[in-house]
């Protein structure tokens, strides 16, 4: 018996919730699809599924399968990839969809020196704030800001960013330094359109302890830029990445609010679609990007 081709045909059958669909998926025959399903089930000396004419479900044997063997298949999807794409020559249109603040002051100048190592590939940077969907929307790839990873595809981390709360120096002066977390209900807020948590701000303080707000927000936006802006210009309290606001927080220009406390960090990431058949234009942007951002990430260091 192939185990491998058995875990592959598994995998197709639980994801397709049926042994025709899996064959039409695997271009095979549904009595191939039951010979290995039947031949992998006497080679583990278990039932993986439980079949009737009607309606078919996982064992917990087949549960703990069935998540192992999407893992493995995705190991060895990545290693054909990754000797694939060794003895390709990256080249043509690489559609990439990112952030905009993130996109023009990290992104951008790193686009020429990518042109230069791969002169082939010709690169569609489109810089949108919203969450795209990768596949409907035809992109390669999207460099994403987020708490949580990616859920629907696979990503690679390639730095880390803190949220700071912050204000002008001339803000704090007139209305006083916030001290703790409820100080912020008697403060002017601008506000982030895309936050997961609306106007609710959440921090933890040095003993880990969650601290959450319903702050009351003079503005809100959904970009970034416009939010520092209105700080800058002394509106009110933000919180924002550091890969935004960090060179003015070195510069005196914002200051940090409630230092003793910290929201939770979030991580840039480059997301594609599936590990399987990457093209080397793909693979060459991740590798090129994870070494840019190596170490220390730009935002944060000394100038």
């Amino acid at each position: 018996m192939d185990r491998l081709r058995a875990l592959e045909v598994f995998v197709e059958v639980v994801k397709r919730e049926g042994f025709a669909r899996a064959a039409d998926a695997l271009d095979t025959s549904p009595a191939n699809v039951t010979r290995y399903i039947s031949d992998l089930e006497a080679h583990l000396q278990t039932r993986l599924l439980n079949r009737s004419s009607r309606k078919m479900s996982l064992t917990s044997s087949g549960e703990a399968l069935y998540e192992r063997a999407k893992s493995i298949l995705d190991d060895v999807a990545e290693a054909e990839a990754i000797v694939s794409s060794a003895t390709l020559q990256p080249h043509g249109v690489l559609r990439i969809n990112a952030p905009l603040s993130f996109g023009v002051l990290h992104l951008a100048p790193l686009w020429a020196k990518f042109a230069q190592k791969y002169p082939e590939v010709r690169l569609d940077v489109a810089l949108i704030d919203r969450v795209v969907d990768i596949v409907e929307e035809g992109y390669d790839m999207a460099i994403r800001i987020s708490r949580t990873g990616s859920t629907s595809h696979v990503a690679r981390k390639l730095a880390s960013s803190r949220n700071i709360l912050c204000a002008s120096p001339d803000y704090i002066q007139k209305r006083g330094m916030p001290l703790h977390p409820a100080d912020l209900l008697q403060h002017a807020c601008v506000g982030y359109s895309y936050s997961a948590t609306a106007d609710e701000w959440q921090m933890l303080d040095q003993d880990g302890q969650p601290h959450a707000v319903k702050v009351q927000c003079v503005m809100h936006s959904n970009n970034g830029d416009t939010a520092r802006a209105a700080a800058l210009g002394g509106m009110g309290v933000i919180w924002q990445p550091s890969f935004l606001i960090g060179a003015d927080l070195r510069a005196g220009r914002l200051q940090r609010v409630l230092p003793d406390y910290h929201m939770p960090d979030i991580d840039v990431l480059a997301v594609y679609p599936s590990r399987r058949h990457l093209s080397a234009k793909v693979r060459v942007m991740i590798d090129f990007l994870v070494e840019e951002f190596a170490g220390t990430p730009p935002w944060d260091r000394a100038d």
